[in-house]
């Protein structure tokens, strides 16, 4: 079994230029929508309800956030230690044109030029799986990944779908993941998910 035992934040970075320095590709960063429940999401894998602040007004955060997380087998007590990185929600319309461009730059810049990133989670909402925004940032990520980054697709909210929708959803995306912060199901998966590709880099080293 795979869990969090340890989570911690470290910095808020404006740009790319003030994220930490590393020379470790330990990085899993979290990217979606505003309101998809992303913030949500990194509180129950932590187990860690004010780790990363739910905001009431979605679109409000334009910082990148760090934060360090050590995870262990219990099974054989091995420890991995990585940090996850919550950038700002894209694609909400309630902001300037001209803080929309500058923040859609910062995180193109930081996506594309951040090789200490080793897993990219995108984050959807299940009840409204083929927006063209969506879309645009799976292609986005396929363009501008190397091949020893990985990117994750996971479907959150998977409480709101009744069981018929679920299995229509799992159908269209077989290799993505599902989960409901709520309801703590599938986060088990993901930490186990992560874990596998954390381990698996080190043993390639």
């Amino acid at each position: 079994m795979i869990e969090i035992v340890d989570s911690k934040f470290v910095i808020s970075a404006p740009d790319i230029k003030s994220v930490p320095d590393s020379q470790i590709q330990d990085e899993i960063v979290f990217m979606a929508r505003s309101n998809v429940g992303k913030s949500s999401l990194l509180n129950a894998l932590t187990n860690h309800k004010g780790l990363a602040k739910v905001s009431s007004s979605p679109g409000k955060t334009r910082l990148i956030n760090y934060f360090d997380v050590t995870f262990i087998d219990r099974d054989s007590t091995e420890k991995k230690f990585a940090k996850f990185v919550d950038l700002p929600g894209f694609g909400y319309a309630k902001v300037s044109k001209s803080i929309k461009s500058d923040w859609e730059k910062n995180l193109t810049d930081f996506i594309s030029k951040r090789h200490n990133i080793k897993i990219f989670i995108h984050l959807i909402d299940c009840r409204h799986p083929n927006l063209d925004i969506d879309k645009s940032v799976s292609q986005f990520l396929i363009e501008n990944s190397n091949e020893t980054q990985y990117i994750l697709q996971i479907f959150t909210k998977i409480d709101k779908l009744n069981q018929k929708e679920q299995n229509k959803l799992r159908r269209e995306f077989p290799e993505a993941l599902m989960v409901s912060s709520s309801k703590k199901r599938g986060l088990h998966k993901v930490n186990n998910l992560i874990y596998k590709i954390l381990e698996d880099s080190t043993d390639n080293d």
